[in-house]
């Protein structure tokens, strides 16, 4: 948040005396309140205040991040911004989901994406699948957050929103500061940050690592992170070159069946269960000012991204029957088919081709193109697969942009017009290996066979099964042309006009040779309108009401995993593309917001209200083969709700408090796969209008007070409350839900010295067992009834650090 207290001589503070700032005679001056200014276009320079946003602003500056003492960039989202919710799919805290109003920005591939990310100006939206890996942000180095509603003008996928983070330079943040700490489940971590300028030369750099054995069994996490800002400034310009670093290795070992997590609350399902994601930067960036008016801001970046992925899963496999396979005989692994009885035309093997080709696709083959034995396996053993993913991303970008706050028509008018290219290279690798289960642990072990299977489109959709290594190149080239315009109509009125033009361009080749349905060259465009009023109520109160549209491209993961016939592994492979449509959202909304004194402190406050339509919506639904799924687009969602908060200082105390009520809902009448879902018939649930979309709490509550008890000693806590939400799979609302929940945290921090500080804080006080993400799974796998999983919430853990600042 850019704030500042103004000097203003005595015209100008005559003007301002209804604010509750006495006027003053002639040759005197006064300070009017903090003026909150954001930057509403990804490029960060002239921005405007954020009374004049016709929108929900929430801003979380660099104090946030550092008052909860975590690694973790989502903490400090979830917990600032009202109608943020998080989910941890993988039961990592470094890799859960941030949710607002309900869009997902998710580093788990098979989530459907609905919000921009911005880092400087940089779209760090991973061009595969659209993912959004927090665990590369080192929390020490955010400056501030910027969190918008809906608004065409951050590009694509910003459905739901966009979040836009700025980093520290040696000009926003000066001096040295180390900390360390450690604790619960083994976690012992620290960071260092130092900035300074000179003669109009800023230096900033920063890093932190962190390692913790996870409170889970076989997930521990490895983080190391470094950003780095070396910047010039000048009477009109300013230019800086920055690099961002980071090689993380996460454990995410997922959901787990309730009846384990009932006999053993660390317990998970099949392993292992890892990512390491590698990344590396280098961006130039800078704004120059061409008149006093008019300003000119761009940026030029390379950004290296490459992730791997090992997932250990349970596997469909048995000993070839000879009734199916006479030709391949017994003695070798074929993929389950008791359950089919042959085609209802009848026929034999030799007459009817659905036989044959039934058999040809159940037979499984290795890497050298041989079939692969079977073998009796011990009673606590079973077959499973490990799956991995390698996906290496390379993409250059750059944004201009040019900023007026020149005069039109005589009033007050802030104008922005600008363009941005992003161009991605993309490899995507799989591969499924032969492994062998372990049924005590659920560890699955490696045999060094690798298999696949000669799928045949001649089959019902209940035997389309892939075992297929991929290898896929692809290309993204994202364009954007956007302008904006707040003019102020009067003195209390602003309105707000804008567009952004989206060309995306993706194109995909096999590098295999065995599989050309990969291939596809696919075009999406469109033209987003926004516009916007607000209006002074009183110097301290703002109501705005505004209109926007945005729009969001498949990506290369979703083309190529769309076919219900042809489902993939969603971490895994990836087998046909039948077109999908580009997601269009309408947002609708309106709110007060405002700032004044309030019993001898002072107090900032927001309402808002809001309805989104998204057209075409993708989703990703489950298929019939376990483990695998699809994505597909369902006609129509709404998302709409109320939130709140507030903010209050007084002295020594500091209090928050975010509430917000999400309803969203399916908008059409229709049947979604859910195989796993108890109440399915076929496998389908049939989901009507009005159901919730599972996988989002409606009702949040987060509440958060701070106590300097003495000037060196301050203690602090949240309460955080969530209400139940529908399993994932449960998309026709017909099984009970996952309950709500909610826990309190505790801080604490005394300052030994002036440059030395002693903290600790503890997290879920009151041990309570909750989770924030529940599904379904095939129960029969383990001989198990209830097919419901969750991941748990993390129990209780303390923590404790020392830091130091010069």
């Amino acid at each position: 948040m850019v704030s500042a207290g103004a000097v203003l001589p005595a015209p100008a503070a005559a003007q301002s005396a209804g604010s509750g700032q006495a006027s003053a005679g002639s040759g005197q001056v006064i300070e009017l309140p903090d003026v909150q200014v954001v930057d509403t276009s990804p490029l960060h320079g002239t921005g405007i205040a954020a009374d004049k946003v016709a929108g929900m602003v929430n801003t979380l500056t660099a104090q946030d991040f550092e008052r909860l003492y975590s690694f973790s960039v989502t903490d400090a989202l979830f917990q600032n911004v009202p109608g943020a919710t998080t989910s941890d799919v993988q039961g990592n805290p470094f890799f859960q989901d941030f949710r607002y109003r309900g869009f997902a920005a998710s580093p788990l591939q098979g989530t459907p994406q609905g919000l921009a990310v911005y880092q400087n100006g940089i779209r760090v939206n991973e061009a595969f699948g659209d993912t959004v890996n927090w665990d590369l942000i080192p929390t020490v180095a955010i400056d501030r957050a910027d969190v918008f509603t809906n608004n065409p003008v951050f590009g694509l996928n910003a459905l739901g929103g966009a979040v836009s983070i700025q980093m520290k330079n040696g000009f926003t943040y000066h001096g040295f500061e180390g900390s360390i700490q450690g604790g619960s489940f083994g976690q012992i971590g620290g960071s260092v940050q130092y900035g300074g300028e000179k003669d109009g030369v800023g230096l900033y750099v920063a890093a932190d690592a962190v390692h913790d054995d996870g409170w889970r069994y076989q997930s521990p996490s490895d983080l190391v992170r470094f950003f780095g800002d070396l910047g010039w400034k000048g009477d009109k310009g300013e230019v800086h070159v920055t690099a961002s670093a980071a090689r993380n290795t996460l454990g995410v070992v997922g959901p787990t069946p309730v009846e384990m997590l009932n006999l053993d609350y660390n317990s998970v399902y099949t392993w292992p269960q890892s990512t390491t994601n590698e990344m590396s930067s280098l961006a130039l960036n800078g704004r120059y000012d061409l008149t006093d008016t008019w300003q000119l801001q761009g940026n030029l970046y390379v950004r290296k991204f490459k992730q791997s992925h090992v997932d250990g899963n349970d596997a469909d496999l048995e000993s070839c029957s000879s009734r199916w396979n006479p030709t391949v005989g017994t003695g070798r692994i074929c993929l389950e088919e008791d359950g089919f009885n042959g085609p209802a035309s009848g026929g034999t093997v030799a007459s009817n081709p659905q036989y044959a080709a039934f058999r040809g696709q159940m037979v499984l083959y290795n890497q050298f193109g041989q079939t692969v034995p079977y073998q009796t396996l011990a009673d606590n053993q079973l077959y499973g697969v490990i799956n991995r993913t390698w996906t290496d991303t390379t993409t250059y970008g750059g944004s201009v942009q040019a900023v007026s706050d020149d005069t039109l028509l005589g009033h007050t008018n802030h104008f922005v017009v600008g363009g941005s290219l992003d161009y991605s290279t993309i490899n995507f690798q799989s591969s499924t290996e032969l492994g062998i289960t372990d049924t005590n642990t659920l560890g699955v072990a490696g045999t060094g066979t690798y298999l696949h299977n000669v799928p045949s489109s001649a089959l019902p959709d209940a035997y389309q099964v892939y075992y297929q290594p991929v290898n896929l190149n692809a290309t993204t080239t994202y364009y954007g042309l956007y302008a904006s315009n707040a003019f102020d109509m009067t003195d209390r009125l602003t309105a707000t006009l804008g567009a952004r033009l989206n060309i995306a361009r993706i194109s995909m080749e096999d590098a295999t040779g065995i599989s050309p349905q990969l291939n596809g060259d696919y075009t999406f465009s469109r033209v987003n309108p926004m516009i916007g009023f607000t209006y002074k109520l009183t110097p301290d109160a703002t109501a705005y009401a505004g209109y926007s549209e945005s729009n969001r491209a498949p990506t290369p993961l979703e083309l190529n995993c769309a076919d219900p016939n042809r489902p993939c592994l969603l971490e895994n492979s990836l087998v046909a593309d039948p077109p999908l449509n580009q997601v269009v959202s309408h947002t609708y909304e309106a709110g007060l917001r405002g700032r004044g004194e309030l019993l001898g402190g002072r107090w900032n406050w927001k309402l808002g209200i809001y309805r989104i339509d998204s057209d075409d919506d993708i989703i990703a639904v489950a298929s019939t083969q376990t483990g695998y799924g699809y994505y597909t687009n369902v006609p129509n969602t709404r998302r709409q709700g109320f939130e709140a908060g507030v903010q209050y200082n007084n002295g020594p105390w500091t209090m928050y408090a975010n509430y917000s009520y999400i309803d969203a809902t399916f908008q059409f009448a229709g049947t979604l796969a859910s195989p796993n879902n108890p109440s399915a018939v076929d496998g389908e649930v049939q989901v009507s209008p009005g159901d919730r979309i599972p996988g989002i709490p409606p009702q949040t509550l987060k509440v958060g007070l701070d106590y300097m008890v003495t000037p060196k000693w301050k203690v602090g806590g949240d309460v955080i409350a969530a209400s139940s939400q529908y399993y994932v799979g449960d998309e026709a609302n017909q099984n009970p839900q996952l309950p709500g929940y909610w826990i309190a945290n505790l801080r604490t921090s005394y300052q030994v010295t002036a440059n030395f500080q002693l903290f600790a804080l503890v997290n879920n006080v009151f041990n309570a067992k909750y989770a924030t993400y529940g599904t379904y799974f095939d129960a029969s796998y383990l001989g198990l009834a209830n097919a419901e999983m969750q991941t748990p919430g993390q129990p209780l853990s303390v923590y404790a650090g020392l830091k130091a600042t010069f």
